[in-house]
């Protein structure tokens, strides 16, 4: 029964990812389908206000929780539906709600079992990680090039505090969040052209230069670490 607790959290969240796929719903969640149903979308949330808002930061959750491959068309819907600041405010929240729960499903499920078998080389990168755990999490959440989904579970599995986990995960994704709901902010000119938002836009030198450079603050304290550890071992 124990063993059934620790594993039903990931179980139901693999399972989900699978009916998604088995029963062909990705098939209707398209930006073709964001397109042809925009004046609906925008009456919607015209009408239903604060409970449009919930209902965004609650369904993004369930896509990251789900860890579905939706992330950057509901970001991008965010945008043209609530704004840049307000899309990118309910997609963070909704985003480290899923990331959470995401990293305690797999914390509960694996994080014992694969920590009582590390390896030297796990058990070192465990205690690195930890020792600098919040700046190598800002790093993995600004730097655009890791999987969403694989920077939910690793933190998992190097025994990682939820508190850390937690605040780096809302921080971390603000500058990515903006970009790509400040392009789905415009979308309505793209629609009315008949184009496709540019996607690739995160990786122009001036939006991903920004981004790189907090990323590389955000590891200045690890730097200084180690510049104080191999310090300490010269005197001695």
């Amino acid at each position: 029964m124990a063993r059934l607790r620790r594993w039903l959290p990931l179980s139901v969240l693999v399972l989900g990812l699978v009916a998604f796929f088995a029963s062909g719903a990705y098939r209707f969640v398209t930006f073709d389908a964001l397109r042809d149903h925009r004046e609906a979308l925008l009456g919607w949330v015209r009408d239903m206000g604060l409970l449009a808002a919930l209902a965004l930061i609650v369904g993004y959750a369930v896509v990251v929780a789900f860890s579905l491959p939706l992330g950057t068309l509901m970001t991008l819907a965010a945008g043209f539906l609530f704004g840049t600041v307000f899309g990118t405010i309910y997609v963070v929240i909704g985003a480290t709600l899923g990331s959470i729960a995401v990293f305690l499903a797999a914390r509960t499920a694996l994080g014992d079992f694969l920590r009582r078998r590390a390896s030297g080389f796990l058990g070192r990168m465990e205690a690195g990680f930890k020792r600098n755990e919040f700046s190598y999490l800002m790093f993995l959440r600004l730097v655009p090039v890791f999987p969403f989904w694989l920077v939910n579970i690793v933190p998992a599995f190097l025994g990682v505090s939820l508190r850390n986990y937690a605040i780096a995960t809302f921080v971390g994704i603000i500058p990515g969040t903006a970009v790509f709901c400040a392009v789905g902010n415009g979308l309505g000119a793209v629609f009315d052209q008949g184009m496709t938002p540019d996607l690739g836009i995160i990786f122009k030198p001036e939006i991903l230069l920004p981004i790189l450079g907090l990323a590389i603050l955000s590891l200045l304290p690890v730097a200084y670490n180690r510049y104080r550890d191999r310090k300490g071992k010269t005197r001695a």
